[in-house]
């Protein structure tokens, strides 16, 4: 048994392991967890991104969560409802409060998480002075950027599920899809920012390098 679950558990190939795990670091900002005015759970297809923001509530860092996100080709099967209509369902289920869970459902992009969160809170008339972003753990350095350009005025701290990348890889269930998205929110930092849809992130060469060999081994699936 243990020999067959070795054999099916999904996992990095060995020649682009190196590269990875230094995307993977550059992605987590690392940032000291602190109680905020409200956390915002970012959609995708992680699930993780729910299961973060409940934890994160029961222990007190937030009053007022916001799920915020429609549905992506890579969503639509696993959340038919919406991203955040199902990160909703979960956080209940999971002792949450639901008149303390927001739902934004219309965003399709980072830009519009913001946006839309934002108006839904202002809406509510529910100050906003700090933000705790929760996000797939490769999508943080984005969020905290965009949020940085659109929302300059509150104080920003990023979160996501604390799992090891070979876990993470693991939950997910497909190697190649988090290289290919941890690869294409590489790109993105520069180029959403040369766009000005976020501020500019250093990239250190490291970082640089490694992405230009994952092209190169044909990670594009996720290139703009």
């Amino acid at each position: 048994m243990d020999r067959q679950a070795a054999v099916t558990t999904p996992v990095l190939p060995n020649e682009v392991r190196a590269d990875v795990e230094t995307l993977w670091r550059y992605h987590d900002m690392h940032h000291k967890l602190r109680p905020c005015d409200v956390g915002i759970g970012l959609g995708s297809h992680d699930l993780g991104v729910a299961v973060v923001a409940t934890q994160l509530f029961h222990a007190g860092l937030f009053p007022w969560i916001v799920f915020t996100g429609a549905n992506a080709p890579t969503t639509i099967e696993r959340f038919p409802q919406g991203e955040a209509v199902h990160y909703r369902e979960y956080a209940v289920e999971h002792g949450v409060p639901a008149a303390s869970v927001l739902v934004e459902p219309q965003a399709t992009n980072t830009a519009e998480n913001l946006e839309y969160s934002r108006t839904l809170l202002a809406e509510r008339e529910i100050p906003v002075r700090s933000v705790l972003i929760m996000s797939r753990p490769y999508q943080q350095r984005r969020a905290y950027a965009t949020c940085r350009l659109m929302w300059p005025e509150v104080e920003v701290v990023c979160a996501s599920n604390p799992l090891e990348l070979d876990d993470y890889v693991s939950s997910i269930g497909d190697p190649r899809r988090v290289v290919d998205m941890l690869v294409g929110d590489t790109q993105r930092i520069e180029v959403y920012a040369e766009r000005g849809f976020a501020i500019p992130q250093e990239m250190p060469d490291e970082v640089r390098e490694a992405f230009d060999r994952l092209v190169a081994a044909g990670y594009t699936s996720r290139l703009i």
